[in-house]
């Protein structure tokens, strides 16, 4: 990278938007931070940092007029209540992408690489080491508005590779990445949910197979991802990137639950020992988003987990490093969660006092019954209503 290039990251304030943009910046290329909130963290005098909406067409010009090369990372709807914004939702991820496109090829920026995410191919699957060859996902079988919408938006962005910039003076040059669940210290998204379970004594059970796999990628590695595929969309190597989407994770599959052991047990919690079947939390899921549906207009509440959320944590599902390593270079570098459970024990976090085994059997006990119950008392209700309230979630 050389130091005329300008780089502008959408969603530059998030925890992964400005760990590319200091890790672009000690590299001596100019980083314009382009988001609708403020920084959290002090930027440095010579990064710019732009206040806009994606969704404001002037905005967007106004913060990539002049850009060698963008980064659309910004998204909504990946977690929790945000996936029942529908509106939101669309808006963000599509319109707001049409309106990188737009402007990209107005202005004559003549690179972007787009985080994508696993979903656009997967839906609940099973999949075992999947590559770029697989299919996108049937739009009408995404279980939520997030993975339909970011599907669409990266068709949309393959599709725009090769056009001709404003000026016809070179092509728009896209790529996308598919990202697994990112992990690491401070990351602001799941990581604090997980550890509030936790803390709550939510995280008292485990679902799913034993043996299902998922996987996840540390944020360095998906920086570094993102860097090599921003070179390989240049003349220097070849546009090797051009119009194509890579899979990214740390390359080690691994059980959800076994994953996340070292941070339970790094905070002084006892890990779940009760397993209870995908089917049931699938259907515990089904009925928070009906309800949410019903009464969150009144009360905004944040599901316990989402169906898709169950999918992606209890269904195998994770793929194949090969064509990022052959063609963007990518090698990921291995990590673990000593770093995040270090983070939050420098935040005070991790446990004060140790419950008895008496007492964690008992919140077991009660919360499965109340999952029970809850969806017990449901059950009159779905031969009526349920068909209404789903045309509107799915």
């Amino acid at each position: 990278m050389v130091n005329a290039e300008t780089f502008v990251i959408t969603g530059g304030c998030g925890y992964f938007g400005y760990r590319l943009a200091c890790s672009l910046h000690r590299k001596g290329v100019k980083v314009i931070l382009f988001d609708k909130v403020l920084p959290k963290e002090d930027v440095p005098e010579d990064m710019m940092f732009v206040q806009g909406d994606i969704r404001d067409y002037t905005d967007v010009v106004k913060a990539v007029t002049g850009a060698n090369c963008v980064f659309h990372i910004a998204s909504y709807g990946m977690s929790g209540k945000e996936q029942l914004n529908q509106r939101m939702i669309e808006e963000v991820n599509i319109q707001g992408t049409q309106n990188i496109l737009k402007a990209c090829i107005e202005h004559r920026v003549p690179r972007l690489v787009y985080t994508s995410t696993f979903n656009v191919v997967f839906g609940g699957q099973v999949i075992e080491n999947g590559d770029e060859s697989l299919p996108y996902l049937p739009l009408h079988l995404h279980p939520d508005h997030y993975s339909r919408t970011k599907s669409l938006a990266e068709m949309a962005v393959l599709k725009a590779n090769g056009t001709v910039l404003k000026d016809g003076s070179e092509l728009f040059r896209c790529c996308a990445l598919r990202p697994a669940g990112i992990y690491g210290p401070g990351e602001q998204r799941h990581l604090p949910r997980i550890v509030s379970y936790i803390e709550k004594g939510i995280f008292s059970f485990v679902y799913g197979e034993p043996s299902s796999l998922v996987e996840f990628v540390h944020v360095d590695n998906l920086v570094l991802a993102h860097e090599l595929a921003a070179k390989a969309l240049t003349a220097e190597r070849k546009y090797s990137a051009s119009g194509q989407p890579y899979f990214i994770s740390d390359g080690r599959p691994v059980n959800n639950f076994e994953f996340f052991r070292p941070l339970v047990e790094g905070l002084g919690y006892p890990f779940p020992k009760l397993r209870l079947p995908i089917s049931l939390i699938y259907f515990f899921a089904l009925l928070t988003e009906m309800t949410h549906y019903l009464i969150g207009r009144i009360y905004n509440f944040q599901p316990l987990l989402t169906r898709t959320e169950v999918y992606k944590t209890g269904v195998t599902h994770y793929f194949s490093m090969a064509k990022a390593k052959a063609e963007l270079d990518y090698e990921p570098k291995e990590h673990n969660l000593d770093d995040v459970v270090q983070w939050f024990r420098h935040r005070g976090h991790g446990r004060k006092c140790h419950s008895s085994f008496l007492s964690r059997l008992l919140m077991e006990i009660l919360f499965v019954a109340a999952a029970l119950a809850v969806a017990m008392s449901f059950l009159p209700l779905v031969g009526s209503c349920a068909l209404n309230v789903l045309k509107n979630i799915l």
